[in-house]
């Protein structure tokens, strides 16, 4: 069995799911092992999640960090992710969907030799969610694995376990959450996947919009983009810009040349083409080169982001 076990909970607005969701998860991490801690984020609660926190905090492993403003949940698993302590971490919504009971079932696949296991959802309450959703779900999960060339079953299961190590790697910000398993797949790790319940939401609303099916869109072409060019954004912008370069110069040349037969080039819209393209293909280039700089010097500090 595992050293030791961190359980990670994002929130936000879940008064009245935290008592039954801590008292769900209590018994079953300890009976895997003594040495747990328990992780709350508060993601700017509006309700009374703060100071039932406040109170919970004072128990033995329990920790509780206030995000000193509604982030978004990729922000508040990261702040949770680097606070965590433990050599393996899991974590779950707070909205008592995912089932404590099934913590062991992750916890044997890392002790496997996994580095990280994803949950899947794939006997979902079809009778609680809307068509719309259902949709928007496969459709994401089928463009994921497309562009991702990943092959995972549920991207954005929210039930999922990690080495530390894995986890503390993560770059999360924005709506990053829902392309972990693909970033774990592109650094490399060792995953697995896991059939996992689902039960529809006790308390409270879903967090579930519209606008989550346009962030997703262009969540997926930044995912794609940093698959590709992460640690070499020079790669990106330098081809765009060798393109844009590229076509300038040889605008360039043939005016070069039309000005050595004698003709006149000065008032010709081709002249101020070739400048144009030019001067935005040296700015493509910059711009690359921006980026590597400021890939190389990037700094995160989860202490900055709580109150």
């Amino acid at each position: 069995m595992p050293k030791s076990i961190s359980i990670v909970f994002p929130m936000y607005n879940e008064e009245e799911s935290i008592l039954p969701l801590l008292n769900a998860t209590l018994p079953v991490v300890s009976k895997i092992t003594k040495d747990y801690e328990i992780i709350f984020v508060d993601d700017g609660s509006k309700d009374k999640t703060p100071k039932i926190l406040e109170q919970l905090k004072k128990e033995k492993n329990i920790k509780v960090y206030t995000l000193k403003k509604n982030s978004g949940k990729a922000t508040a698993l990261y702040v949770g992710f680097q606070k965590a302590t433990k050599d393996i971490i899991v974590t779950m919504d707070s909205d008592l969907q995912d089932d404590p009971k099934e913590i062991p079932l992750l916890i044997e696949k890392i002790e496997e030799g996994y580095d990280f296991v994803n949950g899947w959802k794939k006997n979902k309450h079809v009778e609680h969610t809307s068509p719309i959703k259902r949709l928007s779900s496969i459709t994401f999960n089928q463009m994921t694995k497309i562009v991702s060339g990943t092959n995972f079953n549920d991207y954005n299961c929210p039930f999922k376990a990690f080495r530390n190590e894995v986890a503390k790697d993560l770059f999360l910000y924005g709506d990053m959450h829902r392309y972990i398993p693909v970033q774990v797949a592109n650094m490399g790790y060792k995953y697995t996947e896991v059939i996992v319940s689902n039960y529809p939401r006790k308390f409270g609303i879903t967090k579930y919009g519209s606008k989550r099916i346009i962030k997703g869109f262009f969540d997926l072409i930044t995912i794609k983009y940093l698959i590709t060019y992460k640690n070499s954004p020079l790669h990106a912008f330098g081809t765009i810009g060798l393109l844009f370069g590229g076509l300038g110069m040889l605008c360039n040349f043939y005016l070069y040349i039309t000005w050595l037969m004698g003709y006149g080039i000065g008032g010709r819209p081709l002249l101020f083409l070739a400048v144009l393209l030019t001067i935005i293909g040296l700015q493509f280039i910059s711009m690359g080169l921006l980026g590597e700089m400021i890939t190389n010097n990037i700094t995160r500090d989860a202490d900055n982001l709580i109150k």
